[in-house]
């Protein structure tokens, strides 16, 4: 099979770990992860014309990522996150403003890249500002209709609005949050006001997936495991017991394998499984970008 081309759309970064810098940024990661699972990963993003925007950009080809997208900001610096880490690997992340993804140009309605792309993955970040809103509506816009629309939230301090979020559903095709996320959005959403148990998430999952018109939505719980629910069913995943290194890129991990599980039209229980297990793995190691196991691998 021809490997699918998955495009990471917003911002590239440099997540500050306690014990030095990582690449990151969640459409990076998505790109990354798509691409060692076997598709083909591309970011679309801005970085500053600086060193640290030079080294992403050389880390990321060597990674074989194609970053011949990723434009220069010659105002701008290139993204950096502070992240904290807690006693149990859990991150938690601090976010500096007018970097240089903050600024990604519009696409063009005659967009290749948008057209020929089986996956667009992307978030409420790169949205914090009118400029990287207007261009992710206009990269989605220039797609063309059989393309996977992904919406992974990834929530961060203060930038994200209802609005936001409800446009972005939207567009979307395929709705992936966490636990916490679910239970801040669900009532401006309107699907919940309380949500008490893990039946209540189910239900206002369903709701979701009813009221967008989802192809499925994706629910990550941590060590609790996560839950998939498509139109026609629910599945739900106990989660793999793992010494977590830390949590950094295991949820735009687990978004990529479910993409590429669902491009490949897997059923949606293996999807799950894959998509979990990744997860896992990306916690049990150091850092967004791990090396991926050839037995994790979805496509040759």
């Amino acid at each position: 099979m021809r490997r699918p081309l998955g495009v990471g759309l917003g911002e590239v970064l440099w997540d500050m770990l306690p014990d030095g810098p990582q690449l990151g940024g969640a459409p990076a990661n998505f790109a990354y992860h798509f691409n060692a699972l076997g598709g083909q990963g591309m970011i679309v993003s801005r970085v500053g014309d600086d060193d640290a925007g030079r080294r992403a950009c050389r880390l990321l080809a060597e990674q074989g990522l194609d970053v011949s997208r990723i434009s220069v900001d010659p105002l701008h610096p290139t993204g950096r996150v502070d992240v904290l880490l807690s006693a149990q690997g859990t991150a938690s992340y601090v976010f500096p403003d007018d970097v240089a993804w903050d600024f990604l140009p519009a696409a063009r309605a005659e967009d290749t890249l948008a057209g020929g792309a089986a996956c667009i993955c992307f978030g409420t970040l790169c949205q914090r500002t009118p400029a990287g809103r207007a261009a992710v509506r206009s990269f989605l816009q220039a797609a063309h209709a059989a393309v996977l629309r992904v919406f992974d939230c990834n929530l961060r301090q203060n930038f994200y609005s209802p609005e936001v979020v409800q446009d972005s559903l939207q567009l979307a095709d395929v709705f992936k949050l966490n636990e916490e996320e679910l239970d801040v959005l669900a009532p401006a959403l309107g699907v919940a006001d309380v949500l008490r148990d893990a039946a209540a998430r189910r239900a206002a999952l369903h709701a979701l997936v009813t009221r967008f018109g989802l192809q499925a939505a994706a629910l990550t719980r941590g060590a609790q495991g996560s839950v998939l629910m498509t139109g026609e069913s629910c599945h739900e995943h106990a989660g793999e017991m793992v010494e977590v290194a830390d949590t950094v890129g295991a949820g735009d991990a687990f978004t990529a394998a479910l993409a590429l599980g669902w491009l490949c039209g897997l059923p949606p229980e293996q999807i799950h499984a894959r998509a979990a297990s990744v997860a896992a793995y990306v916690c049990g190691a150091h850092g967004a970008m791990p090396p991926m196991p050839a037995a994790l691998r979805l496509l040759p």
